[in-house]
């Protein structure tokens, strides 16, 4: 047992780089990743748990007095977000473009599962991460529907409804057996403890990011042009939202809640979609999806500088 707790201290220490290991490990091993694609529900589940393990109950629920704050946040990211990138390429007449269909569904989807954890590896509070995840998905069914509504190609909202209730279920389930844990086992865990837990959030990431990126190395070997393309484009939207919140946020009084939810705007939940939309819909974004994952497993490598500065306006 001292030996694994050991490992998992060493994969804390070296998480930033466990997740650009499973970034490599996806492009080059595609096959691996189709293996991994059935279990990426479990994968997620694992990962919610060992980041509400971490941050325990008091600090995950917070005071009643953020719920206003959260809320606004979720509305702004999930809707008002969503729909301003609709009236922008509506107007440039690119609405029916594979690039509108991929950055629309990406600014409507939820905060990644993975945001607590990302939070925590540029020395950020993940507790403002987590309640604005639990919040976002639980609210997605509501959020989703302006989206459909202006974007008829995507199709009914009832599947995404039934994603997004499944997914919030494995949030739940996960979050309250982590609670229970803290609660009956680790009321006060001992810092070798809490970079432990942090080792293992770093490895099921790494292998989270693997199952996501099954087209991205067929691609990138077969048109590598193309790939470069959609590459570019990930990162200009995932780095572009986090830079505009930061600098947003920096001037408002959310200055403690300035880092995860910098984070949380660039980097979302779109995988969800490909088991709530016609494959039809989602078969052409694929490849955003895979590139996607690239800036959001960088960001605490090549954000980091940006997120280490004092966080008063």
């Amino acid at each position: 047992m001292d030996m694994i707790l050991r490992l998992l201290q060493v994969a804390a220490r070296y998480g930033r780089l466990l997740l650009v290991a499973g970034l490599v490990a996806g492009v080059a091993l595609p096959s691996l990743a189709l293996q991994l694609r059935p279990w990426l529900q479990e994968l997620v589940a694992l990962l919610v748990f060992l980041a509400a393990l971490r941050i325990g109950p008091k600090d995950a629920i917070g005071a009643l007095k953020d719920i206003p704050t959260v809320s606004a946040i979720t509305l702004l990211y999930q809707v008002i977000l969503p729909v301003l990138f609709i009236v922008l390429f509506a107007a440039l007449g690119m609405l029916d473009s594979v690039l509108a269909t991929a950055i629309i569904l990406m600014a409507a989807a939820s905060p990644v599962s993975g945001s607590p954890n990302l939070t925590i590896m540029v020395d950020g509070d993940p507790a403002p991460a987590l309640r604005l995840l639990v919040i976002s998905t639980a609210v997605l069914p509501l959020t989703i529907i302006p989206v459909f509504f202006w974007v008829p190609a995507f199709g009914a909202p009832a599947s995404v409804f039934v994603a997004s209730g499944k997914l919030l279920l494995v949030i739940a389930v996960a979050t309250i057996l982590a609670f229970a844990v803290r609660h009956f086992f680790m009321k006060r865990p001992k810092q070798s403890t809490i970079s432990a837990i942090d080792g293992a959030s770093a490895i099921a990431m790494a292998v989270i990011v693997v199952g996501l990126m099954s087209s991205v190395g067929t691609t990138l070997f077969e048109d590598p042009i193309v790939f470069f393309k959609w590459l570019a484009a990930a990162f200009a939207v995932n780095f572009g939202l986090q830079f505009l919140a930061f600098f947003v946020l920096g001037k408002t009084n959310l200055t403690n809640e300035r880092v995860p939810f910098s984070i949380i705007a660039g980097n979302r939940n779109i995988a969800l979609f490909l088991v709530a939309l016609p494959k039809e819909a989602i078969d052409p974004v694929l490849l955003f999806i895979g590139c996607y994952q690239i800036p959001m497993y960088l960001t605490p490598i090549l954000l980091r500088a940006l997120y280490a500065k004092p966080s008063t306006p």
